[in-house]
């Protein structure tokens, strides 16, 4: 991995991270959401995972808190919650 790449961050890897994400809610997109991150993050625990419906319970999002490796990781990850088809928007 190179310094350079690592430079466009004021993350210090390792370190935690919560990656949030929002979508309609339904069983499949809390499915969906762990699919995505555990792609990247094979070793994260059930107890690393939190959901919070909106008001009116039409969506719901999804707090995934990870130990991130690196920047690639972060970025790997976002684009893959992004081209899903159940995520809305990704934080």
């Amino acid at each position: 991995m190179s310094q350079d790449l690592e430079q466009d961050t004021l993350l210090e890897f390792p370190c935690e991270f919560s990656v949030k994400a929002m979508g309609l809610t339904s069983p499949d997109f809390d499915l969906a959401v762990v699919e995505v991150v555990r792609r990247h993050v094979p070793d994260m625990t059930e107890g690393c995972i939190s959901s919070r419906p909106s008001k009116g319970g039409k969506y719901t999002a999804i707090t995934v808190t990870i130990q991130a490796t690196s920047k690639q990781q972060l970025d790997a990850i976002y684009q893959d919650l992004t081209d899903h088809k159940h995520v809305l928007m990704s934080l």
